[in-house]
């Protein structure tokens, strides 16, 4: 550290739960192993993603997260106190409205805000399209992105659909997965390929894609599905397996389980819908399933292609037979399997939380006057 620089200080912010999703703990991770000092001050709403999105289409629902947010800011106001002045507040996921608190709690600190999602975006993705309610989430959205000084996004597409006044103070960060995935050693064995799949059956996974390959497959008893989670396409995704023999369905597995399950199999699946939202994003599960070795496929998508480097198979987005074959090709071809878990592995390193987060501990260090010398850039 050079002389009169100062350790920049770091505080995560908001209702987030990092149990639901991971993405606040690598940026936690990843910013301590970049030299910040990260401490956290965190009220998570207790509640699902299906409950917020509920909440958006039932009075009675918009009335129990209205509460839920109270409790939460009440308890975040409480101890802001013992929290003094930090040069950087960092809003987890989901934090729309909680951003609001941290630019009036820490009027003096760099505001950031990790922008997932738009909140209009995932309301269209589930199908809730209504015109006002569009407008209104779509000012949630803009008011949102002009109270943070920086914006997390998650790919460089997803950055294109921020509203135009926030695309100058956007940084891209890809979503990564967290250590608990990267120490696991991966299992090599012969016999029926092995094929995981783990999420929350929305829309934007195309679950039914696979479901439908399933189907195709249920001739091959060299083919295992597990099909773990529960959500709005469940239903859909088995009837359109046909109730194939050649499929376990789990209904959740233990986050503290779910690596070690993961690493028992050969190929992770990723997500398979046309719309709009799949093609600018590359979620959790695919960083997860390359940090445990597996063979990761999943849609060919214009953010797929440019943010995983070749670590991925790709294949045509809302295309079953496309899946099926892939994965027939992989049970026989056992080079290629190997060849795409080695891909797999080798290329995961760069999505750990501290590669995956230095650009946003070097643009944090520009931003703070007399911290720590920034740290090169890995992309721009």
């Amino acid at each position: 550290m050079g002389s009169g620089n100062k350790q920049l200080s770091v505080v995560l912010f908001g209702s987030y739960d990092a149990g639901l999703h991971p993405r606040v703990a690598v940026l936690r991770d990843g910013l301590e192993a970049n030299g910040k000092d990260v401490r956290e001050l965190n009220a998570p709403l207790g509640l699902t993603t299906a409950d917020k999105v509920a909440a958006a289409s039932s009075a009675r629902r918009a009335i129990g997260f209205l509460l839920a947010t109270a409790r939460s800011w009440m308890k975040l106001i409480r101890h802001r106190r013992g929290i003094g002045r930090p040069d950087v507040v960092v809003v987890g996921y989901l934090g729309h409205l909680d951003v609001h608190l941290a630019a009036l709690l820490f009027p003096r600190s760099v505001v950031v805000l990790d922008y997932l999602v738009g909140l209009s975006d995932t309301m269209r993705d589930r199908g809730l399209g209504r015109s006002w309610l569009q407008r209104l989430l779509g000012a949630a959205d803009r008011a949102a992105t002009a109270r943070a000084d920086l914006v997390v996004v998650d790919t460089s597409h997803h950055r294109e659909t921020l509203p135009a006044a926030a695309r100058h103070k956007a940084v891209v960060v890809p979503v990564g997965a967290t250590s608990e995935w990267a120490p696991i050693e991966p299992v090599y064995r012969s016999g029926a390929l092995r094929v995981v799949f783990f999420g929350l059956y929305t829309p934007l996974q195309g679950a039914p894609v696979i479901g439908k390959a399933i189907s195709l497959l249920a001739g091959r008893d060299d083919i295992r599905f597990t099909m773990v989670g529960s959500g709005q396409d469940l239903d859909r995704t088995k009837q359109a397996a046909s109730g194939s023999p050649n499929v376990e369905w789990l209904d959740w597995v233990d986050s503290r389980e779910l690596p070690a399950l993961v690493a028992g199999h050969d190929v992770c699946l990723g997500i398979f819908d046309t719309g709009d939202k799949a093609m600018r994003v590359v979620p959790t599960k695919v960083y997860q399933g390359l940090a445990a070795g597996c063979a990761v496929v999943t849609g060919d998508t214009p953010a797929a292609r440019s943010d995983l480097d070749g670590a991925a198979v790709l294949v045509e987005p809302g295309n079953p037979e496309a899946l099926a074959d892939t994965l027939a090709d992989l049970c026989d071809d056992h080079e290629a399997l190997v060849a795409a878990r080695a891909a797999a592995e080798t290329r995961s390193a760069r999505f750990a939380p501290a590669p995956a987060t230095k650009i946003l501990a070097y643009r944090l260090g520009e931003l703070v006057p007399g911290s720590s010398e920034p740290v090169e850039p890995l992309t721009s």
